[in-house]
């Protein structure tokens, strides 16, 4: 007699399992301890064999029998259901282990070992779990252009147009590597090219008119606050490195003999060492510091702790609190600033100025060539920069 509901709910535990038989090699195990498991029997190549369908109540009498009976149309196809089940299994883990979060973690995991700076690898993480969401756990093969383009723009109508851009991007990361791993056939990102608004260029503002950037000079000297911070300002303008390069400078990085402040690939945007030579004036504003803060590891703590350098908004707040606004001034300004004023100066190579900013210079031979050709005119670049923003900062105007 075929089983009923009633029927398993009223089976009681033995001392011994026993089976309640339903249908066509379907019957139900009941366990000492009050388990009922569901079972088929079934015969392939002369043997018997069972197979596990679950626990009855998650697995209802209906859907047990559902299952014998997509057993039993894979037996007609001399398909062992055993077999079967396995491969599902197998697959269903290969997908999960090839879902677009698993896929771009790896991702992730191998630029860290390729030495992709930490700050890049922090943004590769915010993007995917931005994607995340929506995305993270799908098969990598299975995203189409249509619900990665929705997605985007989603962002782009929030007003969120360079994120947007971004994480189209690394979407496109995260496929090319899928495909050239065997996991994907093809990068749907690719075809979204064009598909988004783009974003206006924003470019940092900059004081380049040599009197004006005298009074922020005089600004920068009269400014008080935490040691560090007023250190950092007013060792800038002499360098006129990357805002970032600046905040997390060590003092492992600075030769005071050599006066020269070498920078490892791992924090230089382009992922090349920089070398920067040192005038006298920033030589005795980083002996100012060195008696505060040259037993740690940063030359500009942060105030919290000393383990982390100051954050990437000190500076830029100091400068507000000068009086200066966004649309005026910012700490990448300072580059634009030196660029300008020694490109105008007539006195310089654009190379060795471009060399000084460690902006890419296409073509290896010709990096090479820049990053040893131009030192001895960057030395003495660096030194006469450094006299002219002390001529600048006492109202002179060379």
């Amino acid at each position: 007699m075929a089983l009923t509901d009633t029927a398993i709910r009223n089976a009681k535990p033995k001392e011994k399992p026993y089976k309640v038989a339903d249908s066509q090699g379907l019957y139900l195990l009941v366990n000492p301890r009050g388990s009922k498991l569901w079972r088929v029997k079934y015969r392939i190549n002369g043997a018997e064999r069972k197979l596990a369908l679950g626990a009855y109540p998650v697995i209802t009498l209906a859907e047990a029998r559902a299952a014998r009976d997509t057993a039993r149309r894979q037996l007609a196809h001399a398909v062992d259901p055993n077999v079967a089940k396995r491969q599902a299994r197998i697959e269903a883990s290969m997908r999960a282990g090839n879902s677009f979060a698993s896929v771009a973690e790896e991702l992730i995991a191998k630029r860290e070992q390729e030495g992709v700076s930490p700050r890049t690898l922090e943004k590769y993480t915010w993007l995917l779990k931005l994607l995340g969401p929506e995305f993270g756990r799908r098969p990598v093969a299975e995203i189409t252009p249509a619900e990665l383009l929705h997605e985007l723009k989603h962002h782009e109508r929030r007003g969120r147009l360079e994120t947007a851009k971004r994480m189209r991007s690394f979407a496109s990361r995260v496929f090319r590597y899928a495909a050239a791993t065997t996991r994907a056939e093809r990068d749907p990102a690719q075809l979204l090219l064009g598909a988004l608004i783009q974003p206006r260029v924003k470019h940092f503002a900059a004081i380049t008119e040599p009197t004006e950037f005298g009074a922020l000079l005089r600004a920068i000297e009269d400014y008080s606050g935490d040691p560090a911070v007023m250190h950092a300002l007013k060792l800038t303008p002499h360098l006129f490195q990357r805002p970032g390069e600046l905040r997390q400078m060590e003092w492992v990085e600075i030769n005071f003999e050599k006066a020269v402040w070498t920078l490892p690939s791992d924090k230089m945007k382009m992922r090349q060492p920089h070398a920067v030579p040192l005038s006298r004036q920033a030589l005795a504003i980083l002996k100012g510091m060195q008696g505060l803060t040259g037993k740690g590891k940063y030359v500009f703590p942060s105030v919290r702790t000393r383990a982390r350098p100051i954050s990437e908004n000190t500076v830029t707040a100091a400068l507000r609190r000068m009086g200066y606004t966004k649309e005026q001034m910012t700490t990448h300004g300072f580059r634009t600033s030196a660029s300008s004023l020694l490109n105008e100066s007539g006195k310089w190579n654009p190379d060795a100025i471009e060399r000084a900013l460690a902006h890419m210079v296409s073509g290896e031979i010709r990096r090479i060539y820049n990053q040893s050709a131009y030192w001895g005119e960057r030395v003495a670049m660096a030194q006469w920069w450094s006299d002219y923003l002390d001529e600048l900062r006492e109202g002179g105007n060379r």
